[in-house]
């Protein structure tokens, strides 16, 4: 796919100042599709799709989590890995600001307010995943590796979906 085929989002700037190999892949983008749609479009395992999750502790303050497309995050077990009383969903509205993305779009890349990122550690076996461009129905492949970009910190929070 050729550059002027796919978005040039703060993600892409991102990824491209920090000379990152990424495949872009553009799909059909559906309301409440989830990473199930990605996956279902393009024929990859939901397991390797990868969602960025804004939460908040109960101080208010954002936080990332990076989770397998086909699993939840338990943010009790969130909450007590990291020593806090409680994590729930950010708001749409304050994950857009603190990310500059649109739920549905946000990338870990690029993003507004540098969050803490916490990645669910079972990705880093993973031969190959797929995160979102910053755009809706922008996803890059790329290797897990590349996450190390964004200093996160390992977790365990993974349940079934």
């Amino acid at each position: 796919m050729s550059k002027a085929e796919y978005p040039v989002t703060q993600a892409v700037r991102f990824l491209r100042s920090k000379k990152i190999d990424f495949v872009p892949y553009v799909y059909a983008y559906e309301e409440h599709g989830g990473t199930a749609r990605f996956a279902e479009c393009t024929g990859k395992p939901e397991h390797q799709v990868i969602k960025t999750i804004v939460l908040q502790d109960e101080h208010k303050k954002g936080l990332v989590v990076l989770m397998h497309g086909d699993k939840h995050i338990s943010t009790r077990n969130l909450a007590r890995e990291l020593g806090l009383k409680h994590i729930e969903p950010a708001t749409a509205d304050q994950a857009t600001k603190w990310t500059g993305y649109l739920v549905g779009g946000t990338s870990p890349f690029g993003m507004k307010t540098a969050l803490p990122v916490y990645v669910e550690e079972s990705i880093w076996a993973l031969d190959e995943i797929f995160i979102n461009g910053g755009k809706r129905g922008f996803i890059v492949g790329m290797k897990p590796e590349n996450l190390r970009t964004l200093n996160p910190q390992d977790v365990h929070v993974a349940v079934d979906a």
